[in-house]
């Protein structure tokens, strides 16, 4: 099985377990709040899902992110 790579805003390559912080303002989805810009995403997993991640904030679990928001923290 072949492991995909995938990499933040920088170029960086991201793997399971990495923390990374969001480089905009998101908004999310069931949710009246959003993501700010400098929030911190801890212990990320990488999903096969568009090629994008998961991880946890203060607050919400779950959360599904697309990497070219993120920059490795």
């Amino acid at each position: 099985m072949e492991e995909m790579e995938i990499k933040d805003v920088n170029g960086n390559v991201l793997k399971n377990g990495d923390n990374v912080i969001v480089i905009k303002d998101l908004k999310v989805k069931g949710s009246s709040g959003g993501l700010k810009q400098g929030t911190k995403v801890k212990n990320i997993r990488l999903t096969d899902e568009l090629e994008g991640l998961t991880g946890k904030i203060d607050g919400m679990k779950g959360i599904y992110i697309k990497p070219e928001y993120v920059k490795k923290a």
